[in-house]
């Protein structure tokens, strides 16, 4: 059990950072395309058509690519930013690159949410098109953004296992190293049970939050 206890711990660790960082980055990076996704569109704030065609082409694209695939694809971009391509660190790269598209969408899906006639209200009382975004279109659809955010983390777990067979680190990692080339298989039933929790938290603490905010508005 002590055995189990000193690696199952700093994987855990491993996994927490991972998830963590890359969502950060990804939601950074994914809002304001999910934005500029709404604004752009025929008869949108700031109607752009080719821009928001080219936009949603890019996003749709980048979205196809499994994620080992991209993650292969990504190990030249790692080895620049931290020095390596194989550990925790190097892996957050592939995962906020795989989820920024992902985020884009569902933020631009919570944001057509939002009713039409608080937005034309806004407009028709001055509202620039900054205020429309960030005083009525980002507080309205809040509920939903932490729905699917939450909902991104979720996927993010999956990918850091996955991560794990290319020496990732995290959860996946000591499933891959310990449960299946050392046939410690308690370790890997271990491994996926930590997954299983951690999955079901995020999504309850996820709930809560959501409802918090809609019952707040």
């Amino acid at each position: 059990m002590d055995n189990i206890t000193s690696l199952l711990l700093p994987a855990l660790w491993e996994t927490l950072y991972m998830v963590s960082v890359s969502t950060i980055i990804s939601v950074l990076l994914g809002l304001p395309l999910g934005i500029l996704l709404v604004i752009t569109e025929k008869g949108g704030l700031w109607e752009k058509p080719i821009i928001n065609s080219v936009l949603g082409t890019i996003i749709n694209v980048c979205r196809s690519f499994p994620f080992l695939i991209l993650m292969i694809l990504v190990f030249p971009l790692s080895r620049v930013i931290v020095g390596t391509t194989i550990g925790t660190t190097a892996t957050i790269i592939p995962l906020a690159i795989s989820a920024t598209p992902f985020v884009a969408r569902v933020i631009e899906s919570s944001l057509r949410e939002v009713d039409n006639g608080l937005i034309e209200a806004s407009l028709s009382m001055g509202s620039t098109t900054s205020q429309v975004i960030f005083k009525v279109l980002l507080p309205e659809a809040m509920p939903s953004l932490v729905s699917n955010v939450t909902l991104t983390i979720i996927n993010l777990i999956g990918y850091s296992a996955m991560a794990g067979a290319l020496g990732g680190g995290g959860l996946g990692n000591l499933a891959i190293n310990y449960g299946y080339y050392r046939f410690q298989s308690d370790l890997m039933v271990v491994a996926v049970i930590v997954l299983i929790v951690l999955v079901q938290a995020i999504q309850f603490l996820g709930n809560i939050i959501a409802l918090a905010i809609s019952k707040k508005r």
